[in-house]
């Protein structure tokens, strides 16, 4: 997340801002030691000298002040970070905002002080609240102008969004429960895939490793099944090019379009989280909702490859669930096989299940035959 970091607030920003309260704080120190000085000897350069030296001293401790004021002011938004270059309207109407109430407190103080030193004062605190409200409104701007009624002044998406779609990252579409979703009717609102996250998945499905070449695969078939089920399927052209890192890219068009999250990894969850976006982890569905596949249930499957373990077979059931079979290694590419469910357990991948070859019917009733 360290790209995250940089980009929400460019160092150039907090340096201005550190010198500008170095500026005021000098213009106050040299005051001070500017009437200090006259009033220890009003006919001699005292006041003189007691104005370079309040400036002098006062140069050193406006550099801390002004570090150890940014330092706050970061911490303050820092929940609110690495908003889109579309929101700088908004900041600018939320710092004039805060400017203007930093000017009333401060014109509220000279007229109660009548000293030149509630100007100087007064200027700190615009400066303050100013710099403050420009940071709040680039990474908060949107939903605050839209809670004044002044949507329309931001630019729209490129195209029309269906509110209540889901924004998909990779993990969510080589993810086998996405489908599930669609074909049972539970998409309504649709589907959102950045076009980066099509790339990405694309990438994948050439990759040397056979699960993630066939996840991916079964990812893009997912895709194209689910319009032909009636399932919209946004391709959102969205490359977010000031931000090179995939994670902020999904995060920052879906502050952008307002479109909640669907994704399986820990790493965009835990992103959404800080950024104070809705995120639904499919993994977690898939989990809970996944079929139960109990002790002892016969399945039929294809078994493709060899397992970890000697004498292991590998296969995978329509909805790409992987089984480990034992004992079967010589039935692989021999069509489907008969299996009995021994155990199940959830993966990051999703369920695996751990089989025997299941004994003829056959025999079993002529166990019980002879048995009886």
């Amino acid at each position: 997340m360290t790209q995250h970091d940089s980009a929400a607030e460019p160092r150039g920003n907090g340096v201005i801002f550190v010198e500008g309260v170095r500026l005021i704080i000098v213009l106050l120190g040299a005051l001070v030691g500017y009437e200090i000085g006259h009033h220890v000897n009003p006919l001699s350069t005292s006041d003189v000298i007691g104005l370079l030296i309040g400036a002098a001293s006062s140069y050193v401790v406006g550099g801390v002040a002004g570090r150890t004021l940014d330092r706050g002011l970061q911490r303050g938004v820092r929940l609110f970070r690495n908003s889109p270059p579309g929101e700088i309207f908004a900041a600018t109407i939320i710092s004039t905002s805060g400017m203007i109430l930093g000017l009333i407190l401060g014109m509220a103080l000279v007229a109660i002080v009548r000293s030149a030193y509630a100007f100087v004062i007064t200027a700190g605190i615009v400066w303050v609240f100013a710099a403050f409200g420009w940071r709040l409104g680039m990474v908060k701007g949107r939903q605050i102008v839209a809670a004044a009624g002044l949507s329309r002044i931001l630019n729209p998406p490129s195209r029309p969004l269906p509110g209540q779609a889901l924004l998909v990252d990779a993990s969510a579409v080589i993810d086998r429960f996405l489908l599930i979703l669609g074909r049972n009717g539970l998409l309504p609102g649709g589907l959102v895939v950045p076009q980066f996250v099509v790339d990405h998945v694309q990438v994948m499905a050439a990759s040397p490793d056979p699960v993630t070449a066939r996840r991916a695969r079964r990812g893009l078939e997912g895709l194209e099944a689910m319009l032909g089920l009636g399932v919209s399927v946004d391709l959102a052209k969205d490359e977010v090019p000031e931000v090179d890192d995939p994670t902020t890219k999904l995060l920052t068009l879906a502050r952008r379009t307002g479109l909640r999250i669907g994704t399986c990894s820990t790493t965009v969850m835990e992103g959404a989280r800080e950024w104070d976006l809705t995120v639904v982890n499919l993994h977690a569905v898939t989990t809970e909702l996944a079929p139960d596949h109990v002790p002892g249930e016969r399945i039929s499957v294809s078994l493709v490859k060899e397992g970890r373990q000697p004498r292991q077979a590998v296969g995978y059931l329509p909805d790409g669930d992987m089984v480990v079979v034992n004992d079967a290694t010589h039935l692989i590419d021999e069509g489907p096989v008969e299996i009995s469910v021994l155990s199940t357990r959830s993966t990051s991948q999703g369920l695996m299940v751990f089989a025997k070859l299941a004994p003829p019917t056959g025999v079993d009733g002529a166990s019980s035959l002879t048995s009886g």
